[in-house]
């Protein structure tokens, strides 16, 4: 691996990070980092919708704000770097706390891949194209 593909390597790691503390920390316009314009969000797997971030990302808010805290895992990250273009698959889990009226907290559990399309823009790399992948899910 020579240096440039190292640092590809990082900087793509970097980016699908910041994605998951982005939505982590409520900081959803950071998530403009993220994407290119004219991504591709997909999260049909969630019943949700497919389409540009500024339709996208209003329903991942609006899908997490009855969870009072929220915290991806990310496991193992695959990447193929080819050229100013690249692929990704993140694997996560996502454990949510909803507190009740009681006062009493419920843990939700989502896990599944990332799989990202990426491409090298002039502000660094950026994601493309993302599908939400849901493999398993527990307390809902």
């Amino acid at each position: 691996m020579n240096l440039q593909e190292i640092s590809d390597s990082l900087e793509i790691r970097d980016l699908i990070t910041a994605y998951t503390r982005a939505i982590d920390t409520r900081a959803f316009a950071d998530l403009d980092h993220v994407f290119t314009p004219d991504a591709v969000l997909d999260y049909s797997a969630m019943g949700g919708p497919v389409g540009p971030p500024s339709e996208v990302v209003p329903w991942i808010e609006k899908g997490l704000a009855g969870f009072d805290r929220y915290q991806h895992l990310l496991g193992q990250i695959s990447l193929e770097v080819d050229g100013d273009s690249a692929r990704g698959t993140a694997y996560f889990t996502n454990p949510m706390v909803a507190v009740g009226r009681d006062g009493t907290e419920k843990l939700f559990e989502v896990g599944g891949y990332y799989h990202h399309e990426l491409r090298r823009t002039p502000d660094g790399w950026r994601s493309v194209h993302i599908i939400d992948e849901h493999v398993w899910s527990r307390g809902f």
